[in-house]
């Protein structure tokens, strides 16, 4: 469904269109790393063979340096970096590129720089330790391991990359080519589907990641009976908090609907603590009802 307009028709994308382009950037991040594992033809067809089955219906991956911890440190830094970077931008195109507010460009590249110098740390822990790894891995492989699968060092380091990429977010109609007026007119029609199409996903993500928030506060409150007493941590109440900053961040279009929320929210939230939430009953059940209200007061999604 189209949130926006379900939760209040007078706004609509021609008036807040241009206001987009001039608060945001499109952000890209490309990460490639390493991950040692590689397909054993051999193995794969020994596999089939011994269980009398069908060429192609088994495969044996190896693990190259098994357990390595530090090629597990790289990906599992990899992994993080990708979750900041999703979580402090809203979704645009398939091909990759994510909506940055330009409120909050300099904490984004400050954050993400500092991942990437941390990456490219760990990947040369793993590589002054790969020679090594190499050697003590002969023996967990057993028969399964060929010298042949192991790139050298300066081979490694090509495939491991961290680049950030920013660039301008055109409007609809930016487009400087000579295609003739009729043709440039379809473009133009087409590209600015495109962007309402686009601009509706980006606050669908904003309105989806709050209903989550709220929602798991809403159960984790829940206490109809001293059986129905519920553990929860404390980021509980700080993943509300830090939606509400986001909601400010992310509102690219000064949507009034989005700050009204943000207040809304600010205001149910001021004086919450966990400690307050699990040892008073009635401080509890209201923060409850004032989330279910917000809960209720979001836009139409289609979750």
């Amino acid at each position: 469904m189209n949130a926006m307009n379900q939760f209040n028709g007078s706004e609509t994308l021609p008036q807040t269109a241009p206001t987009l382009a001039s608060s945001s950037m499109l952000g890209e991040l490309n990460i490639r790393n390493w991950i040692g594992r590689k397909l054993d033809k051999r193995a794969s067809q020994d596999v089939v063979t011994q269980n009398h089955a069908e060429a192609g219906v088994a495969n044996v991956n190896k693990k190259l340096l098994a357990d390595s911890d530090n090629l597990r440190a790289i990906q599992r830094h990899v992994d993080a970096t990708r979750g900041i970077h999703a979580a402090m931008t809203m979704p645009w195109s398939n091909s990759g590129l994510r909506l940055l507010p330009t409120k909050i460009y300099f904490k984004y590249n400050q954050t993400i720089t500092q991942m990437q110098n941390e990456f490219y740390r760990l990947v040369e822990n793993f590589l002054a330790s790969y020679n090594d790894e190499v050697i003590d891995v002969q023996m967990k492989l057993g028969n399964l391991f060929s010298r042949d699968d192991y790139p050298t060092i300066e081979t490694l380091r090509r495939k491991f990359s961290f680049t950030i990429n920013y660039m301008p977010l055109p409007d609809a109609g930016d487009f400087r080519v000579d295609i003739g007026n009729e043709a440039l007119n379809e473009v133009q029609q087409k590209y600015q589907e495109f962007y309402a199409t686009q601009y509706e996903r980006a606050m669908n993500d904003v309105w989806t990641r709050l209903h989550e928030a709220l929602a798991r506060m809403s159960e984790r409150l829940d206490y109809s009976s001293k059986e129905d007493k519920k553990v929860f941590r404390d980021t509980l109440v700080t993943n509300v908090t830090e939606m509400i900053e986001l909601l400010r961040v992310f509102n690219v279009t000064n949507s009034t609907q989005m700050a009204a929320m943000a207040d809304r929210l600010d205001e149910a939230m001021s004086g919450v603590t966990p400690d307050a939430l699990r040892e008073d009953d009635y401080f509890r059940a209201e923060t409850k009802a004032a989330v279910d209200a917000a809960i209720k007061a979001l836009p139409s999604l289609d979750l």
